[in-house]
């Protein structure tokens, strides 16, 4: 784990502190309310959110582009990019889901094992954030091996923005105990919610209830 890294953009050890807001900035949620990436940074820094993850299914590369930088230049924390590895460079980092790395560990990267994908990623990209999806105990364990900065866990509640699977509730906190990286907790997590074990909450939609 790059933890001098992770440190230096967050200004803090991010295992010193609980259910700190890491705010997903969706950008399909934002259009279907009429927000704006403006009305969106407002409602970050008003609730002190210390990362943001943007995720876009709907737009070009240049408008992904242009509202990443437009995210950088107008809020002073890490700014992490959802799946798409090619936009990186605009990122401070990125996060993959389970079946991104298993796309790039068969298809475009040729390694028999996903710990070679990290390597390979942060030999390529010393100096940005990798976060991972985890379900279960047995993709925590195994994230354990892998020079990544976090992971995701959940889901901890259903959630209207993307269909999950498995639902981990309460049991999260305990799965959290057990990871050597900093946990993320994703799926229908609200703001005023406290999840012991973990540093992130990623808020969603419920940012702008």
């Amino acid at each position: 784990m790059n933890t001098r890294n992770f440190e230096e953009l967050l200004g803090y050890d991010p295992k010193s502190f609980l259910n700190k807001i890491y705010a997903l900035c969706d950008y399909e949620t934002l259009e279907k309310k009429s927000l704006s990436l403006e009305n969106f940074i407002q409602i970050a820094k008003k609730l002190d959110v210390k990362i943001v993850q943007y995720r876009d299914k709907i737009s070009d590369y240049e408008t992904k582009k242009s509202n990443l930088i437009f995210l950088k230049k107008n809020l002073n924390i890490p700014i992490i990019i959802n799946d798409d590895i090619s936009l990186i460079e605009y990122a401070d980092g990125v996060h993959l889901g389970q079946e991104d790395l298993m796309e790039m560990k068969n298809e475009k990267l040729k390694f028999n094992n996903k710990e070679l994908v990290f390597k390979f990623l942060r030999k390529k990209h010393p100096n940005k954030l990798f976060g991972l999806s985890t379900h279960n105990e047995r993709e925590i364990l195994e994230a354990n091996k892998f020079d990544i900065d976090m992971i995701g866990l959940g889901a901890y509640r259903a959630t209207t923005t993307k269909d999950v699977s498995t639902i981990i509730g309460e049991k999260l906190s305990y799965l959290a105990k057990i990871s050597n990286h900093p946990v993320c907790a994703i799926g229908g997590v609200k703001v005023d919610d406290f999840i012991e074990n973990v540093s992130f909450k990623v808020i969603g939609s419920s940012l702008y209830e």
